[in-house]
Order: C-alpha cells, then structure tokens, then sequence
C-alpha cells in the first residue's frame, strides 16, 4: 500500500473515530438531559444514562422505549389545565327551580324568572339571595316587612 493512501486512510480512521466518539458523548448528554426533564427519581436518572453510556446506540432504543412519555413540564400544565377545568364546572351555577345554566352575573333565570341574586342598595354589588348583608361593604339592609296583598276577587 502506497504510504500517502496510508495516511489519507490513518486520517480518515481518526476523524470516523472521532466523530463516533462525539456522536457516543452527544447520545449520553442528550439522554441526561432528556431524563431530567421526565423525572426527579435520581436512580431512573443515572440507569437511563448508564443504559446509553455502556450499550450506546442499542441503549439510546431501549432508553426511548422505556422513558417516561411526558416530561415534569407536561405533566404541570396537565394538571393546570386540569384544575382550571375542574374550577370552571364548579363555578358553574344554575337555577334552582328550572336546573337551567346560569351566569354568575344574572339576576334573574332567562328561563323561569326566579330571582338568583339581587344588588346592595350602598355599594350595588351583587349578592346571593340568602345574605343577611353585603360582603363588599358591610351594608346591612333594614328588614323588609311583608305586607298583606289583597287577593282581587273576580265579580
């Protein structure tokens, strides 16, 4: 073999070699930082980036088969998404005689009429039926006598 052909090939040989062992590095750091980001548990952390460090390519698979399928940010925005879910059902309020939805801010049901809330007469806010004064300003509204409605009889 000529001796420029034996360099060339040396050459060629080292920088395969090289770009293998940078591709084998990149491959572990990939693989520690793509676990970090799935779990807390260090023991996952260090088998996952010890299945890479020894089998390399082969470990890297069975790394990608058996990692966790959501990362620790996925998994928070999940259970966000979740929660605010969650809190708009529970927000939710409907009337108590037709069962029909009703916005926070009505007064009245659109459908049946029942009154659902009524206005502070200090701060006007809203307020349930059943308060005995008003959350917002401490307004305590003077009792209400209930007159007698004559009954109007047909002649």
């Amino acid at each position: 073999m000529p001796e420029g052909l034996e360099t060339i090939l040396q050459i060629a040989l080292a920088l395969i070699g090289a770009y293998l062992t940078a591709l084998w590095f990149c491959l572990i750091v990939w693989t520690f930082r793509d676990i970090h980001k799935r779990t807390r548990d260090v023991i996952v952390q260090v088998l996952a980036t010890l299945l890479v460090l020894v089998f390399n390519i082969p470990g890297l698979v069975l790394y990608l088969i058996l990692r966790p399928p959501e990362t620790l940010d996925e998994q928070y925005e999940r259970a966000l998404e979740e929660e605010a879910l969650l809190e708009e059902i529970r927000v939710r309020e409907a009337c108590p005689t037709c069962k029909t939805h009703a916005e926070p801010t009505f007064l009245v049901c659109p459908m049946c009429a029942t009154q659902l809330k009524r206005r502070c007469l200090s701060c006007n806010e809203l307020l349930q039926i059943g308060w005995k004064l008003c959350a917002y300003c401490g307004y305590q509204e003077p009792a209400r006598e209930v007159a007698a409605t004559p009954v109007a009889t047909r002649d």
